[in-house]
């Protein structure tokens, strides 16, 4: 195969299209994370502060009060191990982080290597490897709600996902 200027430029877009999905896909991750450690400390929280409350309603002889305090202690600390909210947080980090390195990896491809140190045969190994990076990181990656989504689509159109230096006005 000739290294021609249209693969080259294929390539770029399809590594374009990579970095896209994986500022998306990652934001969502991040905005899911951060759901699921609010969660963590809503259950969290008043689970503790309900907890010292009802020994302490103990030791005063309000035995009703202790009472409901310990049950609804019993149902967050239930809810809190069947959902693991800290450990879905930190799934969900651990996935937005790898979408993140997949992207820089992608855009070093595009706007470095691809230029100057790669003939076709080399960028097309290259995007196969990226390529097959994201399928698995897809494939790996808990499931997002349709509002992590949509915030971070939200979020990236307002610029936070953006560098300043790729922008025009900088």
């Amino acid at each position: 195969m000739s290294d021609s200027p249209q693969t080259l430029t294929a390539i770029q877009q399809e590594l374009e299209r990579i970095e896209e999905d994986c500022i998306h896909s990652g934001k969502a991750q991040f905005n899911a994370g951060d759901r699921w450690s609010r969660y963590h400390l809503l259950l969290g929280v008043p689970s503790v502060v309900l907890s010292a409350l009802a020994g302490t309603a103990f030791f005063k002889d309000q035995p009703e009060i202790a009472g409901i305090m310990s049950t609804i202690v019993a149902i967050l600390t239930a809810l809190s191990t069947f959902l693991k909210p800290s450990e879905r947080a930190s799934s969900h980090k651990g996935s937005g982080d790898q979408y993140l390195t997949l992207r820089n990896d992608a855009r070093v491809l595009r706007t470095i290597k691809l230029g100057s140190a790669c003939d076709n045969a080399s960028a097309i190994a290259n995007l196969d490897e990226i390529t097959k990076r994201r399928n698995e990181l897809n494939q790996a990656s808990a499931q997002v709600s349709r509002s992590d989504f949509v915030k971070a689509r939200k979020g990236i159109d307002e610029g936070e996902a953006g560098h300043r230096v790729d922008r025009k006005d900088a």
